[in-house]
C-alpha cells in the first residue's frame, strides 16, 4: 500500500527507491508525491532563508593591526534541480543549525582571507564595498553546495587597542577640519555669489530700469510726435479754414466791388443823363434867350452906331476933356472890374457855354443913364438909345 506525500513551499522532498530495485530519486518541490510503504525512502530539507552571523575576532589585516569584524549573512538552498540535487548530496539528513555552521566556518574562512589583504582604513571606510568582495569571493565555493548567498554585509568593525578610535578621531579632526573649510568656502562661495546675485540683481535692475526709461523716454517721443503731427494737423486744419475763410471773404469782396462797380456805373448813367438833361435845359432855358438877347442887343448897338459915332464926335472934345478928369477913376475902375471878371471867368470855366453866357450878360451894363464910353449921364434921348 502507499501514500500521497504533499509538500510546501518552504521545503524539498527527495523520494528514492519508488521502484523494487531502482536507484532514482525524485524532487519535489511544492507539489505532491506518492509514497510506498516499506519500499519508499522520503527525506526532507528545508529552503527557508537562513540568517547567519560571521565573527573573525582579532584578525590581523595588511597593516598587522588586529580587528573583530562581525556581519550578517542571508542565505538559502538553491531550487534549481541540478543544484537542489548538489545541496541534497551535501546537507540531507542534517539539521539547519549543521548546514548553518558548514556555511558559517567557509564565510569566516573567506572573510579572514580578505582582512589580511586590506587596511584598516579600507575596511572602515568603505564597508560596502568590502562586503561585497566577501560575497563575490565566497559565492563560487557556497554555490558548489547547493546554497546562495542572497546577501552579506559587515555588521561592526572593532579592536582592543583603540586603533579605530584614534582612526575615528583622525577622521573626525580631518572631517571637522573639512567641514570647517568647506564651511568657510561655502561662507566664502556664499558671499561671492551673495555679491554675484547682488550684481546680477543690480544689472537686471539696471538694465530693466533701462529699458523702462527707453520704453518711456519711446512713449514720451512717440507722444510728442502724436501730438506734433495732431497740432500739425490742427494748424493745417486751422490754416485751411482760415485761408478758405480769406478766399470765400475775397470771393464775397469782390462780388461787392462788382455790385458797387455796377451800382457806380448805374450811377455814372444816370449823372451823364442828368447832365445832358441838364445841359439841354440850360441850352433851352439859358443859352438859346441869350444868344437871342444877343442877337438883339448887337443889331441894336450897329443901329445906334453910327449915331453914336457922330455924336461922339461932336461930343469928343467934352468928352476927352472929361475922360482926361476921370481917367484915372475909370482906370482904376475898369482895372477892378476886368479883375472881377478874370476872377469870374476863372471861377465859372468850369460851367460851360451857359455860365459863359451868364457872364456875359452880368458884363453888359446895367444902369443905361450913364455912357458906356464916357461915363457922364445921359439924357432921356440918348439912354433910349442904349
Amino acid at each position: 500500500m502507499g501514500s500521497c506525500l504533499t509538500v510546501g513551499p518552504n521545503e524539498a522532498v527527495v523520494v528514492s527507491g519508488a521502484c523494487c530495485g531502482s536507484d532514482e530519486k525524485t524532487y519535489m518541490v511544492g507539489g505532491w508525491a506518492w509514497a510506498w510503504w516499506l519500499i519508499t525512502d522520503i527525506q526532507r530539507i528545508t529552503l527557508e532563508i537562513m540568517t547567519l552571523q560571521p565573527k573573525c575576532e582579532d584578525v590581523e589585516t595588511a597593516e598587522g593591526v588586529a580587528i573583530t569584524v562581525t556581519g550578517v549573512a542571508q542565505i538559502k538552498v538553491m531550487t534549481d534541480h541540478d543544484l537542489l540535487a548538489i545541496a541534497c548530496e551535501q546537507f540531507l539528513g542534517k539539521s539547519v543549525p549543521e548546514i548553518k555552521g558548514v556555511v558559517l566556518q567557509t564565510l569566516e574562512g573567506h572573510l579572514r582571507s580578505i582582512l589580511g589583504t586590506l587596511t584598516v582604513e579600507q575596511i572602515y571606510q568603505d564597508r560596502d564595498k568590502f562586503a561585497q568582495l566577501v560575497r563575490e569571493v565566497a559565492a563560487p565555493d557556497v554555490g558548489r553546495m547547493g546554497i546562495e548567498i542572497l546577501s552579506f554585509t559587515i555588521k561592526d568593525v572593532y579592536d582592543k587597542l583603540d586603533y579605530l578610535s584614534s582612526l575615528g578621531k583622525t577622521q573626525t579632526a580631518a572631517v571637522q577640519r573639512d567641514a570647517d573649510i568647506g564651511v568657510a568656502e561655502a561662507e566664502r562661495d556664499a558671499g561671492i555669489r551673495e555679491a554675484e546675485c547682488k550684481k546680477e540683481m543690480m544689472d537686471v535692475k539696471f538694465l530693466a530700469d533701462t529699458k523702462m526709461a527707453d520704453s518711456k523716454r519711446k512713449l514720451e517721443l512717440q507722444k510728442a510726435a502724436f501730438n506734433q503731427e495732431v497740432n500739425t494737423k490742427k494748424a493745417e486744419a486751422q490754416l485751411a479754414y482760415e485761408l478758405q475763410a480769406a478766399k470765400e471773404q475775397q470771393k464775397i469782396r469782390l462780388e461787392e466791388i462788382e455790385i458797387e462797380v455796377v451800382q457806380r456805373k448805374k450811377q455814372i448813367t444816370i449823372e451823364e443823363k442828368e447832365i445832358v438833361r441838364t445841359e439841354k435845359e440850360l441850352i433851352a432855358m439859358v443859352k438859346r434867350p441869350a444868344e437871342a438877347e444877343a442877337y438883339k442887343m448887337q443889331q441894336l448897338a450897329e443901329g445906334q452906331k453910327m449915331k453914336k459915332v457922330l455924336m461922339a464926335q461932336a461930343e469928343a472934345e467934352k468928352i476927352r476933356r472929361i475922360g482926361e478928369a476921370e481917367a484915372c477913376s475909370i482906370e482904376a475902375i475898369g482895372k477892378a472890374e476886368a479883375e472881377k471878371m478874370r476872377l469870374k471867368a476863372e471861377a465859372y470855366q468850369q460851367y460851360g457855354e451857359a455860365a459863359k453866357t451868364a457872364l456875359v450878360l452880368e458884363a453888359l451894363p446895367k444902369n443905361r443913364d450913364y455912357s458906356p464910353r464916357t461915363g457922364q449921364r445921359l439924357n432921356e434921348s440918348d439912354a433910349k438909345i442904349y
